[in-house]
């Protein structure tokens, strides 16, 4: 039996940078366990990490994959509560420091220290991957691995449109950005009650027909302030920035009503040319998100398996491990939204 394994490599800085290499398979510690990957999910940061555009440190070369699913087929001498052959998805957050005061208080996604798969440390392109035992979580029977591997994107979109706003029956809640976070923010706002725009550029075409398929309003740029202003000229309850660029920032503030709030989970590198002064006149609350912590994984997996939230609807399609290029700018391109990486199927 071979002693390594092919693996999705992101090698150095420059865009490009990132090809199907082999590595040596992971050897596992005392509280990990192994996992024979199902399937991974391609992020938007996989792809700013492959073009050279992303805004955060990387370790560099680091496999990619940070959204999986898969089957435990060894564990470490101190795990406990999961066996060989369970059926688990894994967060995110590869290293985290315990006595950290964030992680003591359960926000260990904002530990200063987290280290996290597919930047930090290696990620799950690949045929097995080492994991923390205290990531995993039980995939429910009903739902498919494939389908459980993208649990970590509708956490992201759960944590800034359930965790950290609040939306109420009725609001209007207008979503900037039709990628796949983007497209799951409109998905559970709408599960929260709220009427939803989301605003997408006419090359994203297939990806507001999503949208659509969602329950969301689909709207381009130029529709978006009479559909914000539509009920008293004030402007929306809430604006859920997901473009990932930092000139939609302005666009949230001008389109949010008096007293309403801004959820950015769309990284955006480029520094602001413009005055946040709006933000005080309107006394708008401005929400960061990032991440997500072990409940939001919990629930998002009981509204996955009872169908609620149709994440599906998000993949434009699935591809072997060793042809990771065509998926990628296949995403890239905007044809789709989602890629999915097969590497184990059920």
């Amino acid at each position: 039996m071979s002693d390594t394994q092919p693996a999705v490599v992101n090698f150095a800085p420059e865009p490009n940078s990132v090809e199907l290499r082999e590595i040596p398979k992971p050897q596992i510690g005392p509280n990990d366990v192994l996992l024979d990957v199902a399937a991974v999910g391609v992020c938007g940061s996989d792809l700013h990490q492959w073009t050279s555009e992303h805004s955060w440190p990387v370790n560099y070369p680091v496999t990619l994959g940070h959204e999986f699913a898969g089957v435990i087929c060894q564990t470490g001498a101190n795990v406990q509560g999961f066996a060989e052959g369970d059926r688990v998805c894994s967060e995110t957050a590869a290293i985290i420091d315990p006595l950290n005061p964030m992680s003591r208080v359960g926000r260990y996604n904002l530990d200063p220290t987290r280290k996290g798969f597919g930047y930090g440390v290696d990620g799950a392109m690949t045929r097995q991957v080492r994991v923390p035992a205290r990531c995993l979580h039980r995939v429910p029977d009903a739902l498919p691995l494939s389908t459980a591997a993208l649990t970590e994107p509708c956490c992201v979109a759960f944590s800034a449109v359930a965790t950290n706003v609040t939306i109420l029956p009725g609001d209007r809640v207008l979503v900037l950005g039709p990628g796949p976070i983007g497209l799951l923010c409109g998905a559970i706002a709408k599960l929260r009650g709220a009427e939803v725009g989301l605003v997408g550029l006419p090359r994203d075409e297939k990806r507001l027909e999503i949208a659509t398929r969602l329950g969301c309003v689909r709207l381009l740029p130029d529709e978006a302030p009479a559909w914000a202003m539509e009920r008293d000229g004030l402007g929306c309850d809430g604006v859920v920035d997901a473009a990932g660029i930092s000139a939609t920032l302005k666009t949230a503030m001008d389109l949010v009503r008096p007293d309403g709030w801004i959820s950015k989970v769309g990284w955006g590198k480029n520094p602001l040319g413009f005055s946040l002064d709006p933000l005080v006149q309107k006394n708008v609350t401005l929400q960061g998100s990032f991440s997500h912590t072990w409940a939001t994984w919990e629930r998002v997996l009981v509204l996955l398996a009872s169908g609620a939230l149709a994440v599906e609807e998000i993949v434009g399609g699935r591809w072997p491990l060793e042809k990771w290029h065509e998926a990628f700018e296949t995403m890239h391109s905007g044809q789709i939204a989602k890629s999915l990486l097969v590497v184990n199927p059920e």
